[in-house]
Order: C-alpha cells, then structure tokens, then sequence
C-alpha cells in the first residue's frame, strides 16, 4: 500500500479518502463501493426515519462488505430533533468502529459514542470549533473549506487558508473536506499536513450512487461557477447546485421586507430535494453540489475512481520531489 498515515492506519483504509455523510446519498450501496474500493464508505443516519431503519441499513451494508465503513450523524437546527441518543445507541449496539459527527452541540452524542469506544471523526468550518471538538477527545478533525458542499459555515475561509491554520493550531489530526475529486487533490491535502480527504459531490458521480443518472449527468455539465449560496440572511448558509429553485429562494432571500424563514421554507425543502434524486429532474428542488463540480467529468465506479486517485496522488507526490535537487541555499554558503 502505498499510503502510511494516521488515517489510514486508525482506520484500516487502504486510500486515505472518506466519502462524506450525504443525506439522501449515504445509503449502504454507495458506503460498501466506496469501503470495497479502499476508502471509507459512510452511511447517512438521519437519512434512515427511524433508529430502527438505520439499523437494518448497517446490516444490509455489512452484507455487501467485509471492510471497515461509518456512520454520520449530523445535528441540525430543528423544532422537533431527531433522537439522536438513540440513532447512535444502534450505532454502538450494532458494533460499528467509526461515526462521523456533524452539526451543533455534539458533545452528548460524542460523549455517548467515546464511552464505547468509537473513532470519532468530526466535520468543523472554523479553527475555533475544532479547538472544542478536540477538548471532546475526538480523534479526527474534518476540516470543511468554504468551498464544499451543504452547511459552509459564515466566514467563508478557503482550504488553502484553513487547512494551513489546522497544521498550525491543532493537535488532533486532520482531514481536508471540500473541493476535494482527484488524487492532485489529495496530494495537496497531504502537502499541507492533512492525513487524508473527506469527498462527497465526488461520490455522488458514481456508478453506485443511489440518485437518477440524469443528476449525475447535471454535475458532470456543471462548471465551477454553478452553485449558489443560500441561507445566508438566516445565518444558515448553504451551498446549493445553481438551478431555478435555488435562484428563486435567494430572490426571496433579497427581496423579502419581513425577513421570515417562512417565506423561502417551500423552496429549500429538504423532501423536494430528496425528489430530484429519484424523478431525475435537477430543477425539482434544492440539492446540494460543491464547486468542485468543475473538476467531474466523468461517472465511474467507486473502484475505478479510488485506483485513479491513488495513481494520481502518487504520481503528483513524487513529481514534486523531483523538483527538490538535495541541495540549500545555506549549505552552498
């Protein structure tokens, strides 16, 4: 194996890649592909409605693989919250070695995965909320650059800048999450001082994703410049494929005098997102895309697409070793 770090070997992956906790896309199909293939598949646990669904979705992934693969729950603003204590009491009861944690106030639930001895791996924005994760004891930081899909957090810091920041600040290791489809990509991340990178718009263009071909076939088309960022008014910002939905929530969003959720909550609704996956048509509802987007071009298998990266990130790492001659400026003084 080529690759040798804190990653891969807390982990047991062969490819230091993580498919990301996508909702309506986490389910077993896509997490055993991307875990068969040598990285980590992740099932999404508040894609399954109830505890016990998500329960039979472990089981079910764990007949389609033998390797090591997650779970993410992630904690979302909501009236009426999903029970979260018992989402990750199957976790545990289950057996599973390793949980994605997302959203606020996690520590409960870290607290509740840690007694059992659990890898936690938790998604952050800011340096600021991986300092406290890491006062939690997870194991692993995501890091989650401005350039990612979903929640991107309100201060729109890149990863060129965030991820340096994490070399600098943190003591728990770290994974770079956003912006992330090529093994160039991932040799950057490595350069930086990640030990690995979380994908997600990336597995979406999969053979084995669980969505409508003509979906994939709209992020394959897409450029970088086709998302959009809404939310932003209600300090909930999300980046979103760019479509008709999208556009008409940020002209509410712009235009609305009483500033109510109420009024774009029709356009950002999750179920209508959860639709386009299924009928087809990329303009049904909101979905969420990263700007690497740009980058897609093609739709092949989880384990065509993990070869690749592999070889790639290789061969980027030992290209720019080429261009060190062995030789410093102070040794020749």
């Amino acid at each position: 194996m080529p690759f040798n770090t804190a990653l891969t070997r807390k982990l047991g992956i062969a490819v230091p890649v993580v498919q990301g906790g996508m909702q309506w896309v986490g389910y077993a199909e896509l997490a055993a592909a991307v875990s068969n293939a040598g990285g980590l598949g992740i099932l999404t646990a508040l894609t399954q409605p109830t505890p016990e669904d998500l329960r039979k979705e472990i089981r079910k992934t764990k007949a389609l693989t033998k390797k090591p693969f997650g779970v993410n729950i992630t904690l979302l603003p909501a009236l009426v919250p999903p029970d979260y204590a018992a989402y990750a009491r199957v976790v545990i009861e289950e057996g599973i070695k390793i949980v994605e944690t997302a959203g606020n106030s996690p520590g409960p639930v870290i607290a509740q995965l840690k007694k059992a001895g659990i890898i936690i791996l938790h998604k952050c924005t800011t340096i600021r909320h991986a300092k406290a994760a890491e006062r939690m004891g997870v194991d692993f930081l995501s890091i989650d650059g401005f350039e990612c899909a979903g929640h991107v957090g309100e201060h729109d810091i890149t990863n060129f800048i965030l991820l340096s920041r994490a070399r600098q600040e943190l003591k728990v290791p770290f994974i770079a999450s956003g912006g992330f489809a090529d093994g160039q990509g991932l040799a950057a991340a490595l350069s930086l001082g990640a030990e690995g990178i979380n994908m997600g718009t990336r597995f979406m263009c999969t053979v084995e994703a669980p969505i409508h071909n003509n979906i994939k076939e709209a992020i394959v088309k897409a450029q970088e410049s086709d998302t959009a960022l809404v939310l932003r008014r209600w300090k909930n910002t999300t980046r979103l494929f760019k479509n008709k939905v999208s556009l008409e929530a940020i002209k509410i969003e712009k235009e609305s005098k009483t500033g109510e959720f109420t009024e774009v909550a029709p356009f950002v609704s999750g179920q209508r997102g959860r639709q386009v996956f299924i009928n087809g048509d990329p303009d049904f509802g909101v979905w969420t895309a990263g700007q690497v987007i740009g980058l897609i071009h093609d739709i092949p298998t989880c384990q065509v697409l993990l070869a690749r990266i592999e070889k790639e990130a290789v061969e980027a790492l030992n290209k720019t070793q080429s261009f060190y001659t062995g030789e410093t400026l102070q040794s020749k003084l």
